[in-house]
């Protein structure tokens, strides 16, 4: 609840003002008491000079139409004694609807420093309850911010965790991969030398049976030859030399002087079985 001063009579505004402050005074307040606060706030802002009175008044109303900054701005202002209570109360109501609970528990306790109040001390109590709710729930957000964060956190390492697992997972299977394209490559190269070589080999053994069958072939071809030359030469042997050829070859070596030891010889072309003597 605000403080609002109510005056038991107008004499000292009377002394300190002319009359026609005395009617802006009389318009305001009437405007204030029917709940025309902006009525009430026009006619304070035409008075040339304000006692602290007529300022806590005019507060009254910027706060009655929710302007706190004003109204906080007005009271902070005031420095009578007279209203030092008026003024900490309101203070502290002002603080409390901008949602300042320290500032308005500090207030409320200035007041009650002054003056032992029942309204401003359950406003006190109020806003320590209030204060407290708030720090238990600030708290508890706290925490669920702390355990939401916590999750987050776990949640983006098992996620790192995942990631770099998948990484390493791609990364083995990319050298496995590799490894078996080296494998299957070295695998293909020992199979291709292999295969060379057993070609190498298959042409080898056909080479060296050609060769062979070759050497086979000249070696019959000389035997054929040998056999031939044989033949030939045994025909020439046992072939008879003639009775003529005899006495031409006899003659042509004792032309010569070479002496011969005569055997008998079987001529050509006799069919009897005598032995003629040289």
């Amino acid at each position: 609840m605000i403080k609002k001063i109510i005056y038991i009579g107008v004499l000292p505004l009377v002394l300190n003002a002319s009359l026609l402050d005395f009617q802006i005074l009389d318009e305001a307040e009437k405007s204030y008491n029917d709940g025309n606060y902006s009525n009430a706030i026009a006619q304070y802002s035409k008075l040339k000079t304000k006692s602290d009175e007529v300022i806590y008044d005019e507060a009254n109303s910027y706060y009655q139409l929710k302007d706190y900054k004003k109204a906080l701005e007005l009271y902070d202002s005031l420095s009578s004694p007279n209203l030092a209570f008026e003024k900490w109360h309101n203070l502290g109501n002002t603080h409390a609807q901008m949602g300042k609970l320290e500032d308005g528990i500090k207030a409320y306790e200035e007041a009650l420093k002054i003056k032992d109040d029942e309204d401003t001390r359950f406003n006190l109590e109020f806003l320590k309850k209030k204060k407290k709710e708030q720090e238990e729930k600030q708290k508890k957000d706290n925490k669920n911010d702390k355990n939401q964060k916590q999750k987050k956190d776990n949640k983006n390492k098992k996620e790192d965790k995942n990631q770099k697992d998948k990484k390493n997972q791609k990364n083995k299977d990319s050298k496995d991969e590799q490894k078996k394209k080296d494998s299957d490559s070295k695998k293909s190269d020992k199979e291709k030398k292999s295969d060379e070589e057993k070609k190498k080999e298959e042409q080898k053994k056909k080479d060296e049976a050609q060769k062979k069958k070759e050497q086979e072939k000249k070696d019959a071809e000389k035997d054929a030859k040998k056999d031939k030359a044989k033949e030939q030469k045994g025909q020439m042997k046992q072939e008879p030399i003639s009775d003529k050829e005899l006495r031409k070859y006899q003659k042509m070596l004792d032309q010569r002087g070479i002496s011969t030891l005569k055997v008998q010889l079987e001529t050509k072309g006799e069919q009897n079985d005598e032995l003629n003597p040289w």
